[in-house]
């Protein structure tokens, strides 16, 4: 399956920032919206996966990278198993960031269950 590729330090900014925009630049918030968030969409679209380059910034907030990943579930409400199914994230510098990324999917998962479920 071909990829999108995103490079966060090329592509978005080498100093992610914190997790809303109103808290300053560069934030996950913003990365989520206008890059992961359209690319995940066009995957979904054309049958691609989309592939996140970490590598290369000065290094990442937890909340920056709750925020991208996590939200795709929580406020872009993409299937759980389609994120499963087409994001691929790496990381050669920080490889603990890719597993991370996935805990934060996986919580934001979790909780969004868990809130379905109350909701019945």
């Amino acid at each position: 399956m071909d990829s999108i590729k995103i490079k966060v330090a090329k592509d978005f900014s080498p100093f992610p920032g914190s997790r809303y925009e109103k808290e300053g630049e560069n934030s996950g918030e913003k990365f989520r919206r206008d890059f992961l968030a359209p690319a995940f969409k066009k995957a979904i679209d054309e049958d691609k996966k989309v592939l996140v380059d970490l590598d290369g910034t000065a290094g990442y907030g937890t909340s920056f990278l709750e925020e991208i990943f996590g939200g795709l579930v929580r406020d872009n409400d993409f299937d759980y198993k389609e994120i499963k199914k087409r994001l691929d994230i790496i990381s050669l510098e920080e490889e603990y960031l890719e597993e991370d990324a996935w805990e934060f999917i996986d919580d934001a998962h979790s909780a969004k269950k868990s809130s379905d479920e109350a909701s019945i």
